[in-house]
């Protein structure tokens, strides 16, 4: 994967715009013009970066902080130095209040004990493998041969947050612990974003249950789709689900071999894939007991329905 397009979509252009922000509000104040002929530079490439970054700021945030700096620009070309610099420090405020906003979302999640070692997995063909002539074992199968876990996979090629609910609708789910890897197709293909919404809302409903942690994957978001990140951050919000930070799926994705074709896994990258997943839930089967293969096998791959429309992922 290039540099670049990791620096966008794993949401570090951020900090990186960030940075650049804060450093044009600084450079305008400059007593040395050649400081401060930088300022303008790196208060649009700072804008830039923010905003291809797809971080999903809350709107009502990004709206004071603009405001602010449009009052501080107001003032930078009045030439009125007093009331710019005072501008100038409200708007450096607002957008680091941006920035430490973000922070959480860079935290890796601990999940709780639970008491036996069932997971369930919801997932898109990056979960379910490609199909057809391909043969890797998949990271749910992985993971349950090598943490003695009873994973109950519901992955599915194509799958949307739309046919995942289908899916679930007539299954009874009894993992404690639930993965979910789903949205892709939806941004990759024609969902709308309100669609979107009421399938992830409807879908985690139905998933969540007294006792079970839901943990879901941060969609890597391609510039401009800010609406799907804040859809998912509400969501989570809302069931209390764990949110995994975008930067651990795209840095496997990333990885060297990890990929048949920049999306899909390989049997390299089924094998990191199940070691990055086990290192995220395996604070939840810490005391687990483990039920006897006689009694439940450590792979269910219940009945899938027909592909959907969506075969994109």
């Amino acid at each position: 994967m290039n540099g670049l397009v990791y620096h966008v979509v794993s949401g570090q252009a951020f900090f990186s715009g960030m940075v650049l922000l804060l450093a044009s509000l600084a450079l305008a104040q400059a007593s040395r013009k050649a400081w401060k002929r930088w300022w303008g530079l790196a208060f649009v490439l700072g804008l830039i970066l923010v905003a291809a970054s797809s971080i999903a700021i809350p709107l009502w945030l990004l709206v004071i902080a603009g405001m602010a700096t449009l009052v501080w620009l107001y003032w930078l070309l009045r030439a009125d130095t007093s009331r710019q610099r005072v501008a100038a420090i409200i708007a450096a405020v607002f957008w680091l209040a941006v920035a430490i906003g973000e922070l959480p979302y860079l935290l890796i999640p601990t999940l709780q004990p639970v008491a036996n070692r069932g997971l369930a997995v919801i997932g898109d063909s990056v979960t379910a493998g490609m199909g057809g002539e391909d043969r890797s074992e998949t990271w749910p199968a992985i993971i349950a041969r090598k943490h003695q876990l009873q994973v109950q996979d519901l992955s599915h090629v194509g799958e949307t947050a739309g046919s995942a609910l289908k899916r679930i609708q007539n299954l009874e789910i009894q993992a404690p612990v639930v993965m979910v890897e789903i949205g892709g197709n939806d941004i990759l293909g024609s969902t709308s974003s309100q669609q979107f919404a009421t399938d992830l809302d409807a879908l985690l409903n139905g998933l969540s249950a007294p006792g079970r942690q839901i943990v879901m994957y941060e969609l890597p978001l391609p510039p401009f789709y800010h609406e799907f990140g804040r859809i998912q951050r509400r969501l989570a919000h809302k069931y209390r689900v764990h949110l995994i930070p975008r930067r651990i799926f795209l840095s496997l994705l990333a990885d060297q071999g990890a990929t048949l074709d920049g999306i899909h896994l390989s049997q390299a990258g089924h094998q990191q894939m199940a070691e990055s997943v086990w290192q995220l839930v395996q604070t939840a089967y810490v005391n687990a007991t483990s039920e006897s293969p006689a009694e439940k096998p450590a792979i269910d791959n219940t009945e899938k329905l027909p592909d959907e429309d969506s075969n994109l992922n």
